[in-house]
C-alpha cells in the first residue's frame, strides 16, 4: 500500500462520511412531518416506544440523532423518562439498517440479477436521477429525495474506493498483526468504542468495518468485539447532548449508555464462555460485509430482547445514579425546557415543538381576556391575580419564541415549514398584546371596585353587547388559528367593523348619560378604558386571521388583505349584516 492508496483511502473515507452525513441530513428533512406525526403519538406503552425507535431511526439512518431527540423531548417534558427508554432501545436495533444497505457492496457473482444489486450498477442512475432532481424540481419534496438519492450515490462510491484502496493491505503482514490484536476481546471492544467516539457514528464506523473487511484479514474473531464495542461509542453524541439539561434528560443519556454497557458485557461473556467450551471454529475465518451486517443486528437485537424486560429496572438505576436532589437552590435549577434547544438539529420537530407552544400561548391569552370580562361585572382578586400571572406567562412564550425561531431559521428549512415559522413569529405579538390588555381590563375592574363605581343597567347591558362580541371574535380568530383553516378566519374581518361601530355607539351613548348627569366623569374615564382594550383585541384578532388567510396564499401582506376586504364585497356584507343584526343595541 503506498502514498496513492493512502490518499484515496482518506478520500473515499471523506466521500463516505460525507455521503452519510448528506442522505441522513436529507432523510429527516423529507420526513420532517412524518416524525411530527410519528413521535407525536407516543404513549406510555413500552412496546410502541420502541417501535418508534426503531422506525424513526431506520428512517433518518442514525441513532445518535434519534438518542439526541429523545434527550430533547426528555428535557421539554414531551416524553417522559420510561417512554425514553423503549425509544432508546428501538433506536439501537433501527441502527442495524444501514449494515445491510452498505453490505451490497459486497455482492459478488456473475449473474444478471447479482451485478444489478451491486451499487457500482445503479448508484450511477440514481446518482443522475438525484442531480436531475436537485437542479431541476420546484418542490422541496423533490429536492429533498434528489439529495437523498445523491447522497446515497456518495455514501456508496466512498465505500467502494475504500475498499479499493484497502485491498492491497491484504498483503501486508503488519496490518494482518493490528487485527490480530483485536481478537482480545477487550481490545476490540476498546477499538470500536473509540473509533465511534470520535466520528459519533455507529453506522458509519460499522461501514468502515465493512471496508476493511474487504482486504480478507479481518476475522470474525476480531469483528465482533469491534461491532460490540461500536455500541458503547455510539452513546458519546447522546450524553454530550444532555450537559446541560434537567435531571431526567441526563438519566435518558445514562440509560443509552447502561443499555449498551450491560448489553456488551453479558453477550460477550455469554459468547467467550461458550467459546471456552465448545470453541467456535469461525472465529478465525474471514468476515465480509455481509457477516458484518448479521452479527451487528444478531447482537442488537439479543440486547433489546436481554433488557426490554428490565426497562423498570435501568429507569430506578438511572435515578439512583443521577438522584434527586435535596438542594433547594439546586433543584430550582433542574427546570423543564419548553424550547430546547437540542431539538434544533431536527427542525422539522423543533418547529412542531413550536406550534405547540405557540397554541399553549394562544389559549392561555383568549382565555386571561375572557376571564378578564367577568371581572367588570363581578371583581375577583383570585382571578385577578391569575390573569396577571398569565400575562407574565404570554410574555416568556413570546421571548422564548421570537429567539427559538430566529435560531430556527438559521435551518435548512423547507418552504413549507419556513412559512409556519414566519407565521408563527407574525402571531405571537398579537396574542402577547391580547394578554396585555386582559391585564387593563382587570385595572379598570379594580379601579370600579376600590372607588365603588357600578354601570348603570343600561351600561352594563351595553358592556355585556360589547364582551359578548368580542368574547365571538376571539373564538373565531382562535379556532381558525389551531385549524389554520382561512374560512373560518374569513368570519373574523366583519365582526371587527362591527365591534368598531359599537365602541363609536357606545361612546355616543355614555356622553349623552353624562349630558344629563345619569354618569359620572370619573366612571367614564373607566368606561372609556375599557371601550379602548377591548376594540384592540378585536384589532388583534383581525391581524390574526388576516396572517392565517395570507399565509394560506403564501403571503404576509396582511394589511393590504384587510384594505382589500373593507373596499367591500358581497359575502363580506352579509356577514357585516348578519354580525350587526346579532348584537344591535336595543
Amino acid at each position: 500500500m503506498d502514498l496513492f492508496d493512502i490518499l484515496t483511502l482518506i478520500g473515499g473515507l471523506s466521500l463516505f462520511l460525507f455521503g452519510m452525513d448528506l442522505m441522513g441530513a436529507s432523510l429527516e428533512r423529507r420526513a420532517g412531518s412524518s416524525l411530527k406525526t410519528l413521535l407525536g403519538k407516543l404513549t406510555s406503552n413500552q412496546f410502541l416506544g420502541f417501535l418508534t425507535g426503531l422506525g424513526v431511526t431506520a428512517v433518518i439512518q442514525s441513532s445518535s440523532a434519534t438518542t439526541v431527540m429523545v434527550v430533547g423531548f426528555v428535557n421539554s417534558g414531551l416524553l417522559s423518562l420510561r417512554q425514553a427508554i423503549g425509544v432508546i432501545m428501538g433506536a439501537n436495533v433501527g441502527t442495524t439498517v444501514t449494515a445491510w444497505i452498505l453490505s451490497l457492496t459486497g455482492l459478488d457473482g456473475g449473474s444478471f440479477f447479482i451485478q444489478l444489486l451491486k451499487p457500482t450498477s445503479f448508484t450511477p442512475i440514481l446518482a443522475l436521477i438525484g442531480v436531475i432532481l436537485t437542479m431541476t424540481a420546484k418542490n422541496d419534496k423533490k429536492k429533498d429525495t434528489g439529495t437523498i438519492l445523491l447522497g446515497f450515490a456518495v455514501l456508496m462510491f466512498g465505500m467502494h474506493t475504500m475498499s479499493s484502496a484497502v485491498a492491497g493491505l491484504q498483503d501486508v503482514p503488519e496490518f494482518r498483526n493490528i487485527l490480530l490484536m483485536f481478537r482480545n476481546p477487550v481490545l476490540g471492544v476498546a477499538a470500536g468504542a473509540i473509533l465511534t467516539a470520535i466520528i459519533q457514528s455507529s453506522s458509519a464506523s460499522v461501514g468502515i468495518l465493512q471496508a476493511l473487511s474487504a482486504t480478507g484479514q479481518v476475522t470474525y474473531g476480531a469483528a465482533i468485539p469491534i461491532i460490540m464495542g461500536q455500541n458503547i461509542g455510539t452513546c458519546v453524541t447522546a450524553m454530550l447532548a444532555s450537559v446541560g439539561a434537567n435531571k431526567n434528560a441526563r438519566r435518558a443519556a445514562v440509560v443509552h449508555l447502561m443499555f449498551n454497557i450491560i448489553g456488551t458485557t453479558v453477550w460477550l461473556a455469554v459468547f467467550y464462555g461458550i467459546n471456552a467450551v465448545v470453541h467456535f471454529t469461525f472465529l478465525g475465518g474471514p468476515i465480509d460485509q455481509l457477516g458484518i451486517a448479521i452479527v451487528h443486528s444478531i447482537f442488537n437485537v439479543l440486547c433489546a430482547a436481554l433488557l426490554f424486560p428490565f426497562s423498570g429496572l435501568l429507569e430506578k438505576l438511572a435515578c439512583r445514579l443521577i438522584p434527586d436532589s435535596k438542594d433547594a437552590a439546586e433543584h430550582a435549577d433542574d427546570k423543564i425546557q419548553i424550547l430546547d434547544e437540542r431539538l434544533l438539529a431536527t427542525p422539522a420537530v423543533a418547529l412542531g415543538r413550536c406550534q405547540e407552544v405557540a397554541e399553549t400561548m394562544a389559549r392561555i391569552s383568549m382565555d386571561a381576556m375572557k376571564t378578564s370580562c367577568q371581572l367588570i361585572q363581578q371583581y375577583d382578586a383570585r382571578s385577578a391575580a391569575a390573569i396577571r400571572r398569565t400575562e407574565g406567562e404570554a410574555d416568556q412564550y413570546e421571548d422564548m419564541l421570537g429567539t427559538y425561531l430566529v435560531k430556527l431559521g438559521s435551518s435548512d428549512l423547507t418552504a413549507q415549514d419556513s412559512r409556519t415559522s414566519a407565521k408563527i413569529l407574525h402571531i405571537i405579538g398579537d396574542f402577547e398584546r391580547i394578554s396585555d390588555h386582559a391585564v387593563n381590563v382587570v385595572e379598570s375592574a379594580e379601579e370600579m371596585k376600590s372607588k365603588g363605581l357600578r354601570f348603570s343597567p343600561e351600561a352594563s347591558h351595553e358592556m355585556h353587547v360589547m364582551t359578548g362580541a368580542v368574547g365571538e371574535i376571539m373564538d373565531l380568530a382562535l379556532d381558525a388559528y389551531l385549524q389554520d383553516d382561512p374560512a373560518l378566519a374569513a368570519k373574523v374581518e366583519p365582526l371587527e367593523q362591527v365591534v368598531d361601530a359599537l365602541k363609536e355607539q357606545l361612546r355616543n351613548r355614555h356622553i349623552l348619560r353624562l349630558q344629563k348627569g345619569e354618569c359620572t366623569i370619573e366612571l367614564g374615564f373607566v368606561w372609556s378604558d375599557l371601550l379602548t382594550s377591548l376594540e384592540r383585541v378585536a384589532d388583534h384578532c383581525s391581524n390574526i386571521a388576516g396572517c392565517v388567510i395570507e399565509m394560506s396564499h403564501d403571503s404576509l401582506h396582511v394589511h393590504e388583505y384587510l384594505d382589500n376586504v373593507k373596499a367591500g364585497s358581497k359575502g363580506f356584507q352579509q356577514a357585516y349584516d348578519a354580525y350587526a343584526r346579532k348584537y344591535a343595541l336595543v
